[in-house]
């Protein structure tokens, strides 16, 4: 961008950026508090990443298994969490997501329906009994296409195809956002009474990874952190044990858990069960991080497929039942590589899926350190520890996207100016120089980078030369060819990419232990002294990081997670591979 372009100005008592589940349930959340409300989106508001969510939603309902309850949802939550979960987070979590289910039903939601037509569950990994709401293996779409509905019934305004590249600031509060079109480059400065994040987690930093082209480079946690939040534990991303491996460009593709959770089974090229040497008490509904790991280690020590990974296995349970609980994994999987799973395994192998640090909010609201400012879903964290327990995400999303929204209508505040802000935020992308490097290169490097050094399994060493090997990608990136908004757009993605990569790295080098999806194979063990959140804060032009105590369990509830935790290996999801 070069001149002095004009810079339009809205206002509005309450901004979302993002239009992924979270931004739309806020942005429904602050309307019906009584706020103006108006979202920004960098895609459609039917396209966000959100649609890629397919397995379900979790909800103690006990439609199918009357035992279940939402403290076992809690307790759940926390052990697969390795105890670094934020205790009142995990409680909201469990005890409001059975009327959030119950919201999206009376939305028009098309959850599944038992023969006696209540909404039907099924297992996920680590779950004590099912509590997986689902809509086929498009859950995510589904619950995204019931909000937007929602959004647009209520006449909520989205515009599409922004990029926010900075959060105006006035003194420590934050009062709104800069951003420009991506098609025309037009620049427009967003007045707001309170902004709310949603804008998705830092997983495009890693190859392979089940984000979309233009998305998940940590956007919305750089923001935060250059406004003057706090990141937390942003070393625990989620390896999803099962991406596709084939063809080359549908690398990291999600193969939903879904598919294990109806009985899908891994086998190496040798044609062994191996999840048997890993959990044999829960097999291939164990927890995320050691199926992962299992697939990792079956895969590096050469007992792989002929595309690098390994085999899951739904044929036995039939087309008809396949069509009816797994469609699109079908459609996708004879469509991408001609596998039909009703007859063949298909070839998968681990791929970086979700981030369970973030931006450091307060439990009841999901306020940031900063005035003005809150972030929901993905950006934002305390509710996952080391270790998502599948199907929370998009409980997540819907509980505190509510609760986000709430807040942000009672707390919105338009005395603060934008004027000086909007000048540094317009000087700022004024600045952006043009040199000879190309920003989707030095993004494919700092994938290869991050999956080498701050992988699935990681150790001192490699973690150094990563932050060694990133210094120099910060100085080339400052060399970026800009012909146009788009290389403008990829620019800004790639700098909030090295900024969290930064983070990662500093974080995952601090925690000398292994827990959870974080694997140190130089400290192999579990470490109580390591039962703390690590934190991160811009310092001027270093990055601090420290660590605190996770916050204490409330003592009712500390008993049955305490025998959650004791229980340890046994599960009665074993009952679904009778």
């Amino acid at each position: 961008m070069t001149g002095t372009p004009e810079v339009a100005t809205v206002e509005t008592d309450v901004l979302v950026i993002g239009t992924g589940g979270g931004g739309l349930r806020a942005a429904i959340a602050a309307h019906d508090a009584g706020a103006r409300v108006l979202v920004l989106g960098k895609r459609g508001r039917r396209d966000a990443h959100t649609v890629l969510a397919a397995g379900g939603m979790n909800a103690a309902l006990a439609t199918v298994d009357p035992e279940d309850s939402w403290q076992q949802h809690f307790a759940d939550t926390l052990r697969e969490g390795y105890l670094l979960g934020h205790p009142r987070v995990a409680e909201i979590m469990a005890r409001e997501a059975p009327a959030a289910v119950r919201e999206l039903e009376s939305w028009g939601c098309p959850f599944a329906r038992t023969p006696s037509g209540e909404i039907d569950q099924r297992y996920f990994g680590a779950h004590t009994y099912r509590r997986t709401c689902y809509v086929g293996d498009e859950t995510g779409k589904g619950i995204v296409h019931t909000l937007a509905d929602r959004v647009e019934g209520l006449a909520i305004p989205i515009e599409e195809r922004r990029y926010v590249a900075s959060l105006l600031m006035d003194g420590d509060r934050c009062v709104g956002a800069f951003a420009f079109d991506l098609h025309t480059g037009a620049r427009t400065a967003y007045r707001a009474g309170s902004v709310v994040l949603a804008t998705g987690g830092h997983t495009s930093l890693w190859h392979p990874n089940t984000s979309r082209v233009g998305e998940n480079y940590g956007e919305g946690m750089a923001l935060a952190l250059e406004a003057g939040c706090r990141l937390m534990d942003m070393e625990l991303v989620q390896f999803h044990p099962t991406g596709l491996v084939a063809p080359p460009e549908m690398a990291g593709t999600l193969v939903t858990e879904a598919v294990r959770g109806e009985g899908g089974r891994l086998f190496n090229a040798a044609g062994e069960r191996y999840m048997e040497r890993y959990d044999a008490a829960r097999m291939e509904l164990s927890t995320r991080d050691r199926v992962a790991l299992a697939n990792y280690t079956e895969i590096v020590e050469g007992r792989g497929g002929p595309n690098g990974g390994v085999f899951l296995d739904v044929s036995h349970r039939g087309r008809d039942y396949i069509m009816e609980k797994l469609p699109k994994m079908y459609r996708q999987l004879l469509s991408f590589q001609g596998v039909d799973i009703s007859k063949e395994p298909m070839e998968v192998a681990p791929t970086a899926h979700y981030s369970m640090g973030g931006i450091a909010v307060e439990p009841e609201t999901h306020a940031t350190d900063v005035p003005g400012l809150f972030a929901v879903g993905e950006c934002a964290t305390g509710l996952h520890g080391a270790n998502r327990l599948g199907g929370n995400s998009l409980t997540d999303i819907m509980v505190f996207g509510r609760r986000a929204g709430e807040a942000a209508a009672a707390r919105a505040d338009l005395r603060g100016s934008t004027v000086d802000a909007v000048e540094r935020a317009g000087a700022s992308l004024d600045g952006i120089r043009s040199g000879e490097e190309r920003a989707e290169n030095l993004q494919g490097e700092l994938r290869e980078l991050m999956w080498t050094h701050c992988g699935v399994v990681r150790d001192e060493d490699r973690l150094t030369e990563g932050l060694r090997l990133l210094d120099d990608l910060q100085e080339r990136a400052a060399e970026v060819a800009v012909q146009g908004t788009g290389d403008v757009a990829a620019t800004l993605d790639l700098r909030a990419a090295l900024t969290t990569a930064a983070v990662t790295l500093r974080c995952a080098r601090e925690r000398r232990e292994t827990r959870g999806c974080h694997n140190r194979t130089d400290h192999p063990s579990t470490e109580p002294g390591f039962a703390v959140n690590f934190y991160a804060r811009r310092m001027g032009e270093a990055i601090e990081v420290w660590s605190e105590p996770v916050p204490p369990i409330p003592g009712p509830l500390c008993p049955l997670v305490d025998a959650c935790v004791a229980a340890g290996e046994p599960d009665p999801a074993g009952r679904l591979l009778e």
